[in-house]
C-alpha cells in the first residue's frame, strides 16, 4: 500500500458546535474527494468542505461500506463523519468492513456529547472526593443503583419525568440534584436544573414541556448538577440566542457575524448592498497611473470596499502594495485600516475620533507648500459618496480628485421566509452600519418589528432610521462595527441583569411578541 492510495477516515464531528471538531478532522475534511454524514452533521461542516467534493447520505449499513470502499479503491479519501464521536456512535461496524478488505482507515476521535455538554452547561462531572462517573441511556436507568459519583444520561429527552420515577425506584433519593441539557452546545441549548422528584414540575415552570422539545438532551444526576448556576458559562452570554439580522454586503458581514458568535448570537447576514465595478473604468485606470508616476501626495480611502477596488485594480496590471511607495495613506476607521494592514499598506492617517468621511476631514493636515511637495489627493469612493471630505480638503489647500472606484446598487430582496421574519418580529435584533443599509432592507423586505431592538453605527445612520419610523435602542460610542456589536452585547447583558435583578424569567425581544410562547426550541 502506498500514499497514493486511496483510504477512509472515521472522524467525530462533536456534538452541535462546529468548533469543537479536531485540527486532524477539519484537515481531512479539507481534502477528502467524498465526505458521508447525515444531512445535519453535513450541514454544520459545510464551509470546511472543498466545493468539489461529494457529500452523500449515509444508505442501509451494507449500502454505506460499499461507497466508501469504493471511494477508496478509487484513490480517494472518504471520510465518514459521526456526531460525536465515532466509536461512541456505531462506527465499529464500518470500521470491521474496511480492515476486512484490507482497505486502509483511520479513526478520529470526536468529542462526546457526554462530556461536552455538561461542559457547555457548566456542570463539573467529577471533584475531589467524588470522582466515580458513570455513563448511561436512559433505558437502562431503572437498572442503576444509587452511588455518591455522578451519572450521565444520554437520550433523556424523551421522557425525563419517567427518568427520574426509575432512578427513584431503584434507590435514588428524591431530593437528588438533577440537570437536563437540550441541544447542548449549539445556540439552541437550554438547562434546567432541578432535583428527581421535582423533574415535571420544574420543566412546566420553565415553559419544557415533551411536546415542544426538539434535539437530544443530555442529563446530569448527582451532587454535580447542583454546580451549574455558579459554573454556568455557555447559556449566560449576553446574547446567547438572539438571532440578529446582518444587512451588509456579504464580504464585511463576516466580521461583524463572527464577533456576534462570540457573544453567543445567531447571525443571519442579509445583503442588502451589492457592490459593481464603475460603468466606466477610464477614472480608475488614469488614477493608478497617476498613482505609479507620483502624481499623487495622499491616496484616502473610506470603505473597505475601496480598499478592494484599487487593489484589485493594482493587481489587473501586474501591481502590488510598492505602488504606494512615497505616497501617503488615510483610513477612515479599523476596518479600512485593517484592509489596507491586509494588503501590505499601514495607514499614515486614521481618524481618533468619529470614524467617518466627517472624523477625517477633521484630522486631516493642511496643505503645506514648504513640506508637501504635491497638493493632489486621490479619493477613490463609491459613486454615491457625500462631498463633505472633498469640501474640506479643498478648504485645506489640497486639490480632491474624487475617482468612483465602485457603485453601489440594492441587492436582490432576501427569501420570504427571511421578510416575513423581519417584519413579525421573528429577529432580536437588527444592525445597520449605515444610512443605505437602513434604506435598502426596508426598500428590498420591509420595516423590523416594534419589538426588534435596532442598532446603529452612528448619528447619521440613526437619523435615517428615525426617519423611517425605526427606534434606534443602541448606538455604537463609535463608527466601528465591533464598536456596534460590543454595544449590542453591553445592551443585552443589561436587560439580562433586569431581568434577574426583578425576578422574571430572561425573554429574548422575539419572544416578547403579541402571542409569542417561550418554547425550548
Amino acid at each position: 500500500m502506498t500514499d497514493m492510495d486511496g483510504w477512509v477516515a472515521f472522524a467525530g464531528a462533536g456534538p452541535g458546535d462546529d468548533g469543537l471538531l479536531t485540527m486532524r478532522a477539519v484537515r481531512l475534511l479539507g481534502a477528502a474527494g467524498l465526505v458521508v454524514a447525515e444531512p445535519e452533521v453535513a450541514g454544520r461542516v459545510r464551509d470546511l468542505i472543498a466545493g468539489d467534493t461529494r457529500v452523500v447520505e449515509p444508505a442501509d449499513p451494507a449500502g454505506t461500506v460499499r461507497t466508501l470502499l469504493q471511494a477508496a479503491r478509487d484513490g480517494r479519501l472518504a471520510v465518514r463523519l459521526y456526531p460525536g464521536d465515532p466509536l461512541l456512535n456505531g462506527a465499529a461496524a464500518e470500521v470491521e468492513a474496511c480492515a476486512k478488505a484490507k482497505v486502509r482507515f483511520e479513526i478520529v476521535p470526536g468529542v462526546p456529547a457526554a462530556t461536552a455538554v455538561p461542559a457547555y452547561a457548566g456542570i463539573p462531572l467529577t471533584s475531589e472526593g467524588a470522582g466515580e462517573l458513570r455513563v448511561i441511556h436512559a433505558s437502562e436507568a431503572s437498572q442503576v443503583c444509587y452511588t455518591a459519583g455522578t451519572l450521565v444520561v444520554l437520550g433523556a429527552e424523551t421522557a425525563p419525568q419517567d427518568l427520574g420515577k426509575m432512578l427513584i425506584a431503584a434507590g435514588w433519593p428524591d431530593v437528588t440534584p438533577f440537570a437536563i441539557t437540550w441541544d447542548g452546545t449549539t445556540t439552541d441549548q437550554q438547562t434546567v436544573v432541578t432535583t428527581l422528584g421535582r423533574i415535571g414540575l420544574d420543566l412546566k415552570a420553565a415553559g419544557v414541556t415533551v411536546a415542544t422539545t426538539r434535539g437530544g438532551a443530555v442529563a446530569v444526576v448527582g451532587d454535580a448538577a447542583a454546580a451549574q448556576g455558579r459554573f454556568s458559562w455557555y447559556e449566560t452570554k449576553p446574547l446567547f440566542g438572539w438571532r440578529v439580522l446582518v444587512p451588509r454586503t456579504r464580504e464585511q458581514a463576516s466580521v461583524v457575524s463572527e464577533r456576534l458568535r462570540e457573544y453567543g448570537a445567531v447571525p443571519e447576514e442579509v445583503p442588502t448592498i451589492a457592490v459593481e465595478p464603475p460603468r466606466t473604468p477610464q477614472q480608475m485606470e488614469r488614477a493608478v497611473k497617476g498613482l505609479v508616476t507620483g502624481r499623487y501626495q495622499w491616496v484616502a480611502f473610506t470603505s473597505v470596499n475601496a480598499v478592494r477596488a484599487v487593489r484589485e485594480k493594482l493587481e489587473e496590471y501586474g501591481l502590488d502594495a510598492r505602488a504606494f511607495a512615497g505616497v501617503k495613506v488615510a483610513a477612515v476607521g479599523e476596518q479600512t485600516a485593517a484592509s489596507l494592514l491586509d494588503f501590505g499598506i499601514r495607514p499614515d492617517l486614521t481618524p481618533d475620533g468619529q470614524q467617518s468621511a466627517e472624523g477625517l476631514a477633521d484630522a486631516w493636515p493642511p496643505f503645506d507648500d514648504l513640506l508637501d511637495p504635491i497638493n493632489r489627493v486621490l479619493l477613490p469612493r463609491a459613486d454615491i459618496a457625500t462631498e463633505t471630505l472633498v469640501a474640506r480638503l479643498t478648504d485645506l489647500g489640497w486639490e480632491a480628485e474624487d475617482v468612483t472606484a465602485y457603485r453601489t446598487v440594492r441587492a436582490a430582496p432576501p427569501p420570504a421566509p427571511i421578510r416575513e421574519a423581519i417584519k413579525g418580529g421573528g429577529f432580536d435584533a437588527v444592525l445597520f452600519t449605515s444610512s443605505s443599509t437602513v434604506r435598502n432592507l426596508v426598500g428590498i423586505a420591509g420595516k423590523p418589528h416594534a419589538v426588534t431592538v435596532i442598532g446603529v453605527i452612528g448619528p447619521q445612520t440613526a437619523k435615517t432610521a428615525a426617519e423611517f419610523g425605526l427606534r434606534v435602542d443602541v448606538t455604537a460610542p463609535r463608527a466601528s462595527v465591533t464598536a456596534l456589536v460590543d454595544a449590542l452585547a453591553e445592551f443585552g447583558a443589561a436587560q439580562r441583569d433586569a431581568a434577574a435583578a426583578a425576578g422574571e424569567p430572561l425573554r429574548r425581544p422575539s419572544e416578547r411578541r403579541r402571542g409569542a410562547r417561550r418554547r425550548l426550541r
